[in-house]
């Protein structure tokens, strides 16, 4: 199974919820390839404590702009491997922009080759209706889709729909959403009525398990950890394994 992890936005838990899902499926006996295609490369900084040391040509760079295979590296997770992503990732737009070959299928080629070692391949998308985005839903199976509370995230929702839809009809006819879930809840009323807002909306699509907002999950990050390893009894970790439970019965 292929799972694009996406959000048109920032700052609403995407990556986090990558590393955790990754991380707590692998800790489960699942063989788990994280594709980090943002290039932010937050999952790898965290997951890859050497990551400062690679190189352009050891990262997915060298798939999407030179059409090389998949760089996958090995993590200190049991069963978690990970391609990393580059900096210069955010070049990509300009060159795909141009190119004349299938520029949505970069990444889809090299993946089709290597994903039936894995139970599972989760991508980490950048928070933008790009190329990459455009690239990692060719490549997908399902797309989840992580809201956090506020109007203008809320709002992106229908852009984000219609990249998916169109994706669907052009490049790849089995893509479907897997779910929205919705990350750092609180008790404010912005948080409230943004959930009670996207239930009313998306009634059929809203996931059951809800992510609090939890200091954990950034401490956890900054310390190069999963959330698994670095507080196994907090809130957030509870809540990603009840999300795993729900996505993987």
């Amino acid at each position: 199974m292929v799972i694009s992890i996406a959000s048109q936005k920032g700052g609403t838990g995407k990556t986090s919820t990558s590393i955790s899902l990754a991380a707590g499926l692998a800790r489960r006996g699942k063989k788990v390839l994280l594709v980090d295609i943002d290039s932010q490369a937050n999952s790898s900084k965290v997951i890859l404590p050497n990551y400062a040391e690679l190189r352009k040509d050891e990262t997915i760079y060298a798939t999407i702009l030179e059409k090389q295979p998949l760089p996958v590296r090995h993590t200190s997770i049991p069963n978690l491997d990970i391609v990393p992503s580059h900096i210069l990732l955010s070049n990509t737009d300009i060159e795909l922009t141009t190119a004349k070959d299938h520029r949505e299928e970069r990444l889809k080629n090299v993946l089709d080759a290597i994903k039936d070692k894995y139970d599972c391949v989760l991508i980490d998308c950048p928070p933008a209706l790009s190329w990459l985005t455009i690239n990692a839903f060719t490549a997908s199976e399902q797309v989840l889709v992580i809201i956090a509370p506020g109007y203008f995230e809320l709002d992106s929702i229908v852009q984000l729909w219609k990249t998916i839809a169109e994706v669907k009809e052009y490049f790849n006819r089995s893509l479907h959403i897997r779910g929205l879930l919705f990350t750092m809840s609180d008790p404010t009323i912005n948080s409230k009525t943004s959930l009670k807002i996207l239930r009313q909306t998306y009634p059929e699509h809203v996931l059951q398990t809800i992510i609090p907002r939890n200091t954990d999950l950034r401490d956890a990050h900054f310390n190069k950890q999963d959330i698994f390893h670095f507080a196994p009894q907090s809130k957030a970790a509870e809540a990603y394994s009840r999300l795993i439970e729900e996505l993987f019965p």
